[in-house]
């Protein structure tokens, strides 16, 4: 498969800024990123270290606008602010950082981090969960996709 001349000139930069960017609340990709360089023979480490940290910095400043915005400025923001706020807030107090290791999930992922950081779940254990689930994401892509097989 052959990326255009943009990806080959971006290489592994650009792998971890799609992936930085997948992690937050903007709509985008990173796994087919990642699977277009991996078939194009890129290194399965590099591509695998560039996409993982790329995708967790992006989930942890995701974490970090829920930490630091407002909580009511972001609460009003957020779908059935009521009661499906309530709804997580408890899951956040069960279930705590280990919510993390779900923030690859599409869909729901991105508003998890936010969440845990709106929630104030203590941030080391979220970086790390966080870290595991996006890491375990990534290598699954490797691996079906081939070079890791």
């Amino acid at each position: 498969m052959e990326l255009g001349p943009g990806w080959q000139e971006w290489g592994l930069a650009g792998l971890f800024l799609a992936s930085f960017v997948a992690a937050t609340l903007l709509p985008l990709g990173s796994e087919a990123v990642l699977a277009a360089m991996a078939l194009a023979g890129w290194e399965p480490l590099g591509l695998f270290a560039a996409a993982s940290l790329g995708n967790w910095a992006g989930g942890m400043s995701t974490y970090a606008l829920g930490r630091w915005g407002s909580p009511e400025r972001l609460a009003k923001r957020m779908p059935g602010e009521g009661p499906v706020m309530e709804l997580w807030r408890r899951r956040a107090g069960r279930w705590g950082p280990w919510l993390a290791l779900l923030c690859w999930a599409p869909l729901v992922g991105d508003l998890i981090a936010l969440l845990l950081g709106l929630f104030r779940v203590s941030w080391r254990p979220v970086a790390l969960l966080m870290g595991l689930g996006k890491a375990a994401r990534y290598a699954l892509v490797l691996w079906v996709v081939g070079p890791w097989a």
